[in-house]
């Protein structure tokens, strides 16, 4: 983002980026255990921008760790229930309550279930200096809300880490459980460039 302040805490329409996004899932189920993971040096910043922009939803904050796997495992201990959990973006602000319902019913009938949208690119797999086109009707992007059922989801994170778990689908993947695939969104977008910052203005009017 080329910015001095972290992604998740840019304003966006008055309110930080993240304030959006714990919104968004409030507005899915009032009752619903909100549970933020940040660096552990960002969560005074987080409180003292909750207490100055008036976020009063109630969260649990609890400091991440060296990867996105660590910091899931360590948001992971404070789930409560047994039930269904969703694992998201904390920059995919635009999260509609529609696409969150659709990852819910999906986890709820197959246990792990992930939004993703169709390329609308071509795209080449590079080996050294050489390419080749893939067939992009095969591929999707991935994005989260990324939902499992809660022991599956445990049982997938006593695996031991490896790099290849760039997201909470392939580690349970490796536990040899499906993931079923849900229609996404364009607008649920992980804000990455100071670009994305202007079209999810834009979004929001």
């Amino acid at each position: 983002m080329g910015s001095a302040v972290p992604k998740q805490f840019l304003l966006l329409a008055g309110k930080p980026v993240l304030c959006h996004t714990i919104t968004a899932f409030h507005r899915f189920d009032s009752a619903m255990q909100l549970i933020v993971v940040l660096p552990k040096e960002q969560i005074e910043i987080w409180r003292a921008l909750c207490i100055g922009h008036g976020i009063t939803l109630e969260h649990t904050v609890v400091a991440g760790g060296a990867e996105r796997f660590h910091s899931v495992r360590e948001g992971l201990m404070k789930v409560k229930h047994d039930g269904l959990v969703a694992v998201h973006d904390g920059v995919r602000p635009l999260v509609s309550v529609e696409l969150i319902e659709r990852c819910f019913v999906a986890a709820s009938a197959h246990d792990a279930a992930i939004p993703v949208v169709p390329i609308g690119s071509s795209v080449r797999e590079v080996n050294g200096d050489s390419s080749h086109a893939l067939d992009r009707s095969a591929l999707r992007i991935v994005q989260t809300p990324q939902c499992f059922a809660v022991p599956l989801l445990r049982r997938a994170f006593e695996l031991p880490y490896d790099p290849a778990f760039t997201d909470e689908a392939t580690l349970v993947e490796r536990t040899g459980t499906s993931i079923h695939l849900v229609e996404g969104e364009e607008r649920n977008l992980k804000l990455t460039t100071p670009e994305d910052l202007r079209v999810a203005k834009g979004f929001l009017g």
